[in-house]
């Protein structure tokens, strides 16, 4: 037994010592694998970390270039990521009725009518050039009412080119959104509208002074240069110059929202029988009482026309103030049977209106917040309540010399002397009914020296701005 069990232990060392070199070569391959196989893994690592990072570094390229569209009460814009490139899509709508008392006479009649449809874009470009334009398909009738490019040089230094409203009429400067009534009152209809010319305009002293002045080709009053199919017809041009002023701006006194200036105009203007060169006047409905003579012997503009301009107005809390005055010296001709006959007509006419929140907010010359929207049991947006008083008188010098007159005394009447009063619901921010009863009365006008009727009217507007 003992014999034998040593026999088998021999034979187990034997074997164990013939296995041993076997199972520490397997012993090493293995440790080279798994080797391998870490510097395998740390190379896929390697690899996906840098995938990761070129992820991050076109995530942040495309942030960087990425435009970003936006949507509110002030219109849509789409813009880039650095907000140096705009575009801006806004607009007007005006849907009006107007209401009047003796149609047959006045040819004025009852109506409702889309008085401006003006889709509007704006934006800018390397965050140094704004352009705009609008047209306007309001009235049965296709108008480009602004196509403009301005270049924002410096804040005291920004240049404009193009066509745009001058720089004159302190209620005409007023957007059509922000007008507190229907039409406009009766300075308005001698300063000029839209015209195409050149502008150089900025602020000065922290914003205090603000000016403009530009060159034209030259409009009627009250007209833009599309009633010349937006051409000159001479060789003369337009200059206008204003400055306005807030001399306590930024303070917290109660003349914070004191706002003071003056504007005029110069030019020579030529008319011909085509184009007379001269303006009618209308009142706020619509009806025409005052216009120089036409025919085969019509009145023309012929030499100087001057204009001047001082305004101001007035914001402080719920109540606005503004007020205009607007002179304009035009020199005129006419053959007659005596011959060439000469002279100068002044006009003047002026406005003082006034607004009062009924709901609490503020009062601005642009743009307005109501404290609430209507909504049916949430809130009944803003009321405001308006009224104004305004003149336009035509110089006896248009009126002189009978039958040679430069106006027919018996048609056009000498002086209008308005007064309204209306009511402003704005739904909200964008939406608003208006409500204005106007009445005129007149000097002259009528056969024998007589006064022309007095006129009524009640003028309704929806309008929706953005």
């Amino acid at each position: 037994m003992i014999g034998k069990r040593r026999a088998w232990q021999t034979a187990a060392v034997a074997a164990a010592a013939t296995l041993t070199p076997f199972a520490a070569a397997r012993a090493e391959v293995s440790i080279e694998e798994l080797q391998q196989r870490l510097d395998d893994q740390e190379q896929k690592i390697r690899v996906l970390e840098r995938r990761l990072e070129l992820q991050d570094e076109t995530s942040a390229a495309a942030k960087e270039t990425a435009a970003v569209v936006s949507a509110g009460s002030r219109g849509f814009t789409v813009r880039s990521a650095d907000s140096r490139n705009q575009l801006k899509i806004r607009g007007v709508l005006h849907v009006d009725g107007r209401y009047t008392n003796d149609d047959e006479e006045t040819a004025v009649f009852d109506t409702a009518q889309l008085t401006r449809v003006r889709p509007i874009i704006e934006g800018t470009l390397g965050g140094r050039y704004d352009f705009r334009f609008t047209p306007d398909f309001g009235q049965g009738r296709t108008v480009i009412q602004d196509a403009y490019l301005t270049a924002r040089l410096h804040p005291a230094a920004a240049v404009t080119v193009g066509k745009f409203k001058s720089p004159v009429g302190l209620e005409r400067l007023q957007s059509a959104s922000d007008m507190r009534f229907v039409q406009r009152a009766f300075p308005t209809s001698l300063a000029p509208n839209r015209d195409i010319g050149l502008q150089v305009a900025g602020d000065l002293g922290g914003g205090r002074l603000n000016y403009a002045a530009a060159v034209f080709n030259g409009a009627i009053d009250g007209g833009s240069s599309e009633t010349l199919a937006d051409v000159d017809v001479n060789d003369d041009k337009e200059y206008a110059l204003r400055l306005f002023s807030h001399p306590f701006a930024g303070g917290e006194g109660l003349l914070g929202g004191l706002g003071v200036g003056i504007a005029g105009t110069v030019s020579s203007q030529t008319g011909t029988a085509a184009q007379p060169l001269l303006p009618a006047f209308r009142t706020p409905e619509g009806v025409t009482f005052f216009r120089y003579r036409a025919g085969t012997t019509p009145t023309l503009a012929d030499g100087d026309r001057r204009r001047i301009a001082p305004q101001f107005y007035y914001y402080a809390g719920r109540l606005g103030v503004l007020g205009e005055y607007t002179e304009v010296s035009q020199d005129v001709s006419r053959l007659t049977e005596a011959g060439l006959r000469t002279g100068s007509v002044n006009t003047t006419g002026w406005q003082l209106a006034t607004s009062w929140f009924l709901t609490g907010e503020d009062a601005a010359y642009r743009g307005f917040k109501p404290l609430s929207a209507f909504s049916p049991g949430e809130g009944w947006g803003a009321l405001e309540l308006v009224a104004r008083v305004h003149e336009l008188d035509i110089g006896d010098a248009a009126f002189a010399g009978g039958a040679d007159s430069f106006a027919d005394p018996a048609a056009s009447a000498s002086k209008a002397t308005g007064w309204a009063v209306g009511l402003n619901w704005y739904l909200n921010e964008n939406l608003k009914w208006m409500l204005d009863y106007e009445r005129t009365r007149f000097e002259g006008g009528a056969a024998g020296g007589a006064d022309r009727n007095d006129t009524d009217a009640l003028l309704l507007r929806l309008a929706l701005g953005f």
